[in-house]
C-alpha cells in the first residue's frame, strides 16, 4: 500500500495512493483502518509530507563512499563503529512537488542528499533487531538539502540543515517493499548525478532502532532518515528528483528566496 497526505480544501487529509487516484481516508493508518470518505484524481494533487514525526531522527556517514568523498574534500570523517542519530526539525520538511527555497544568504555549496527514510509505525523500547522490523510501517524519500558554509561555519546544523523547506520529503509511504535491496537515484533536471545501492549502508536501518530504543522510546510516526552515499551541487532553476526504486520519485524545483519575496 501506499499513504500519503494531501491539503483538499485547505486541510490535511490521509490518502491512499492508486494508479490514477487517491482514496481519501477518515484518519491516519497509523492509528488503524481508517474508512475511506472520498477519491481525487492524483494527477495534480496537493502532496504534502507523508507524516508529521513527533520525533525527526536523522543518520549521517553511514554509507562508506560519503565518508570518502568527505575526505577528498578536506573534511576527514571516521566510519561510524556504532549507530548513532542526530535530529532535524519538522519547520524544515516540504512535500513532493513544492519548491526548496535557498535563502539569499547562503554561499558556497548548496546541495542535496537522496535518502532512504524509515517511517515507524509502533511504540518501541529495547527493541530486538527482528522487532524493530516489524515495527517499521512503511517507507517514504527524502532529500536532505544542507548548505555546507553554515554546516561548517556554526557550532551546530541549526540552520545549514533546519532551514524551512531543507527537507523535502515524499511523495508518499509505501508499506510493501523490500527497500534495502532498491537503487538510489538522484538526478537534476533529468540528468542523474548518482546512483546506488541503498542497501549498501555501515549500519541498517534497524541497527539504529535497536541502539535508539536502548535509551529512548521510539513511536509511531517517527521518522529515521538514514544518509545517503553521494551529494550533488544545486540551484535556484533546478528541479531535483530523487528515486528509490520500489518506492517513487521525489521531485521538487529549487528558487531563491527572494524570486517567492518570502519563504513558504
Amino acid at each position: 500500500m501506499r499513504y500519503a497526505r494531501l491539503s483538499v480544501g485547505g486541510r490535511s487529509v490521509w490518502g491512499r495512493v492508486g494508479e490514477t487516484d487517491v482514496e481519501l481516508l477518515s484518519g491516519s493508518p497509523l492509528d488503524g483502518d481508517p474508512e475511506v470518505i472520498g477519491t481525487v484524481p492524483a494527477a495534480g494533487a496537493h502532496w504534502l509530507p507523508p507524516v508529521v514525526p513527533p520525533v525527526f531522527y536523522a543518520v549521517g556517514m553511514n554509507y562508506p563512499r560519503h565518508i570518502e568523498h568527505a575526505a577528498r574534500l578536506g573534511n576527514p570523517a571516521a566510519a561510524p563503529d556504532r549507530p548513532e542519530v542526530g535530529y532535524r526539525a519538522n519547520n524544515a520538511l516540504t512535500g513532493h512537488g513544492s519548491p526548496i527555497v535557498k535563502p539569499v544568504e547562503v554561499e558556497g555549496r548548496f546541495e542535496a542528499e537522496p535518502e532512504l527514510v524509515a517511517v515507524m509505525g509502533r511504540t518501541l523500547r529495547h527493541a530486538t533487531h527482528a522487532e524493530a522490523r516489524a515495527a517499521v510501517f512503511g517507507w517514504t524519500i527524502g532529500n536532505d538539502v544542507s548548505a555546507r558554509t553554515w554546516q561548517h561555519r556554526d557550532r551546530t546544523f541549526w540552520r545549514s540543515k533546519n532551514s524551512d523547506t531543507f527537507k523535502p520529503m515524499g511523495p508518499w509511504i509505501e508499506t510493501d517493499v523490500d527497500a534495502l535491496a532498491q537503487t538510489t537515484t538522484l538526478r537534476v533536471n533529468g540528468e542523474e548525478r548518482a546512483s546506488f545501492r541503498t542497501g549498501d549502508m555501515v549500519f541498517d536501518p534497524f541497527d539504529h532502532i535497536v541502539e535508539i530504543t536502548r535509551h529512548i522510546t521510539m513511536h509511531p510516526g517517527d521518522v529515521l532518515w538514514m544518509g545517503a552515499e553521494s551529494t550533488c551541487q544545486i540551484e535556484p532553476g533546478d528541479t531535483v528528483d530523487v528515486e528509490i526504486s520500489g518506492i517513487g520519485v521525489l521531485s521538487n524545483p529549487v528558487r531563491l528566496e527572494e524570486e517567492q519575496g518570502k519563504r513558504p
